[in-house]
């Protein structure tokens, strides 16, 4: 009886994924459909692929044997398939996007429509979380990162303004009652609303001003997780909870309807603008390439 080949892709979506909740998430299933999917294909080959727990699914020694050569083969028919697409009028299918939450904030909104528009076959589903590490075990096929967290062995391509800056700005208010400050030392004896990254770190305020650099931990009442938190962070700014430092483009609004005030702005640091980064490998999935080349083309 010839395997039925949805089957092997769940069973190696749940390789990959490491469970079948998160395979679900990725492939846009549920996590019953999956573990169905791997019992069946189990029964028709007669072994077990997976060691199951309440907390884990670990591939059993003939479950790693079949994916060495399986894993090749459906990336393989993957591309095969693919290659139909590129004769389309329209090219379609899905991408995947992971990037962090400033780019889907500050970048994405002047790409995405346009792109939309263009390509309407095309289903873009953007994954918008700053703390991922391994982006592709995610089942994406690429991200958006800023340089110092780009991973090995892949190609970067620039996207968004190349060069921004991270602002410092507090409500009016609260600089009346506390003092605007001159120095970034000075923002020591502030309450300052810091973010968290999801390893704990909390990193420091740095800035820079004729070639002097000036780091700083401060202390304040309000640390929020790095992204999805951060929205929260500017309001407690706006409503006068002390000093925040973030984006440019993020506070640029409130700055100018007047609901934050900048502060130090000659001591704003620089730093480049993020890239979009994908495998380094010769068959690129239509959807990926048809977004590469809108990028190229309009991000001048």
């Amino acid at each position: 009886m010839p395997m039925d080949i949805a089957l092997l892709h769940a069973v190696v979506a749940v390789a990959q994924a490491g469970g079948f909740r998160e395979a679900a998430r990725v492939t846009g299933s549920n996590p019953s459909k999956m573990s169905d999917a791997v019992r069946r294909a189990e029964q028709q080959l007669g072994v077990r692929l997976f060691h199951r727990t309440t907390r884990t699914v670990v591939l059993t020694e003939v479950g790693r044997a079949l994916m060495e050569r399986l894993l090749p083969a459906m990336t393989e028919v993957d591309a095969a398939l693919d290659v139909v697409n590129r004769f389309r009028d329209t090219p379609s299918g899905t991408l995947r996007l992971n990037v962090p939450v400033s780019a889907a904030r500050l970048v994405l909104p002047s790409i995405v429509p346009a792109f939309l528009q263009r390509y309407p076959d095309i289903t873009l589903e953007v994954v918008a979380e700053s703390n991922v590490q391994d982006v592709f075990r995610e089942g994406c096929d690429a991200g958006i990162r800023y340089d110092e967290r780009l991973e090995q062995d892949v190609i970067a391509l620039p996207i968004g303004a190349r060069q921004q800056r991270f602002a410092v700005a507090a409500a009016p208010a609260y600089l009346d009652l506390q003092g605007r400050p001159q120095h970034p030392r000075e923002l020591l004896n502030h309450r300052c609303i810091r973010g968290r990254f999801a390893s704990g770190v909390i990193p420091e305020w740095e800035f820079e001003r004729e070639g002097e650099v000036v780091k700083i931990q401060p202390n304040g009442p309000l640390v929020v997780s790095i992204g999805a938190a951060v929205d929260l962070a500017v309001a407690t700014a706006i409503a006068g909870g002390g000093v925040i430092q973030l984006f440019e483009e993020w506070l640029k609004p409130s700055i100018e309807n007047g609901e934050l005030e900048a502060i130090l702005e000659q001591w704003w640091p620089n730093f480049s603008g993020p890239y979009l980064y994908y495998p380094d490998r010769r068959l690129i999935p239509t959807p990926l390439r048809a977004f590469i080349d809108f990028i190229r083309e309009t991000q001048v």
